[in-house]
């Protein structure tokens, strides 16, 4: 059975951007992407709200990123390979290959996607992802603590909702990000 996991950047206050809806400082460095692509490679299919769909849809074209490095670029090709889901109620197209647009979100089409599929389904946005944690069907959750304050903006994790976690795995980076790795136990 394939895992649904959350893989997010946040900063050590918990936000995924700040009020204004920055979030340059979560840019990984060479070392944390390399890092990353290893993580996301096994991933089949993203599941993604409007918002983060259209912030990742760049990756279809990765030529027009400045300061393209080889995990940018391994990154691009890992995203291009994979199934994506758009959930929209607004959005009309979707402008990437291997992608669909669904109205709704069902936990439950999610917990027969994961039974069905042989790979790996990543949640990627926190309004999506506070969907899928609150219907209790992420499994596994990977975050990317950035070594910054931001005082306050976008959560990565919803409020109202209580999910115990194991830690599998952590890393330390030389740029001062920590990559923690936990499992929810059901």
């Amino acid at each position: 059975m394939a895992k649904l996991i959350y893989v997010t950047p946040t900063s050590l206050d918990g936000c995924i951007a700040d009020e204004t809806g920055d979030f340059d400082w979560a840019a990984p460095d060479e070392e944390v992407h390399a890092f990353i692509n290893d993580i996301v490679r096994p991933i089949g299919t993203y599941l993604y709200g409007r918002k983060m769909y259209q912030t990742m849809a760049v990756w279809e074209t990765p030529d027009v990123i400045p300061g393209r490095t080889p995990a940018i670029l391994d990154f691009a090709g890992i995203w291009q390979a994979a199934d994506k889901i758009v959930y929209s109620k607004s959005l009309e197209t979707v402008s990437t290959r291997k992608t669909r647009l669904e109205r709704e979100f069902d936990p439950q089409v999610v917990r027969d996607l994961k039974a069905q599929l042989p790979h790996n389904v990543a949640v990627g946005g926190p309004t999506l992802a506070a969907h899928a944690i609150r219907a209790g069907i992420v499994d596994e959750y990977h975050l990317f603590v950035a070594p910054i304050i931001i005082g306050g903006g976008k959560p990565v994790l919803p409020g109202n909702v209580r999910v115990t976690l194991e830690l599998l795995a952590e890393r330390g980076f030389d740029n001062g990000m920590v990559y923690l790795r936990y499992h929810a136990i059901t």
